[in-house]
């Protein structure tokens, strides 16, 4: 993560120097959603706010709603999707993507899952496009884990991991190996807990020790130990 920010920032400011604003701005939202996903929460807000201040346009929008959904912003996160439904009612990546993950988020952040699961619907179609990094079906995921349905949230992430071709590098598909260790904890079966965790470890042998997502599956695997 800190090599990908390093070099975000140099895109954003070759971006800038040449006033591609919606360029740097799309930049810029994709590292706030990927921030994000791993639990940089701060930083995913810092990266929606750079972005708004260079555009506010359908290459970036969609992205930062599910950043901030996922951050708990709620407010925000709604915000952008009115506005998105407002200004591009037939954009199809918007509203049978986006919209769905972000307004899913934030039904769930509202304690509302079955109108989380519900509001996906549109993307089923497109869960699986190699574009989308398996998003919808993680986020459905995510929204049955808040809700402690085990077993529904195990089929979700096991169902990426099943997909290994699409998509290994997106940040979904190794945190899904944690979503389906949280999912079997759910269920009570600890060894395939365990046996998740270690799975993901082994994935994110490398990745920056500090970042909360790895910190948090760390303290939960000691606790299953």
């Amino acid at each position: 993560m800190k090599s990908a920010r390093e070099l975000s920032t140099q895109a954003l400011q070759i971006a800038r120097e040449n006033n591609f604003k919606d360029s740097g701005a799309g930049v810029a939202a994709f590292e706030a959603l990927l921030e994000a996903e791993v639990g940089n929460f701060g930083q995913a807000r810092e990266r929606a706010a750079t972005s708004l201040a260079l555009s506010c346009k359908r290459t970036n929008l969609p992205a930062i709603a599910v950043a901030l959904a996922l951050t708990g912003d709620s407010k925000q996160a709604q915000g952008i999707v009115d506005e998105l439904k407002r200004r591009y009612p037939v954009d199809t990546v918007a509203n049978s993507v986006f919209i769905p993950c972000a307004q899913a988020l934030l039904e769930s952040n509202r304690g509302d899952s079955a109108r989380g699961i519900q509001a996906l619907q549109p993307a089923i179609r497109y869960e699986l496009g190699p574009v989308y990094f398996f998003l919808p079906i993680y986020v459905r995921g995510l929204v049955y884990l808040h809700s402690k349905k085990g077993p529904e949230a195990a089929a979700e992430f096991q169902r990426i991991l099943n997909y290994r071709a699409l998509g290994a590098i997106a940040p979904a598909y190794a945190l899904s190996q944690v979503g389906v260790a949280r999912a079997y904890a759910l269920t009570g079966d600890s060894a395939k807990s365990r046996k998740a965790y270690q799975d993901f470890f082994a994935l994110w042998k490398d990745a920056d020790p500090n970042l909360p997502a790895l910190v948090t599956a760390r303290a939960e695997y000691e606790k299953l130990r």
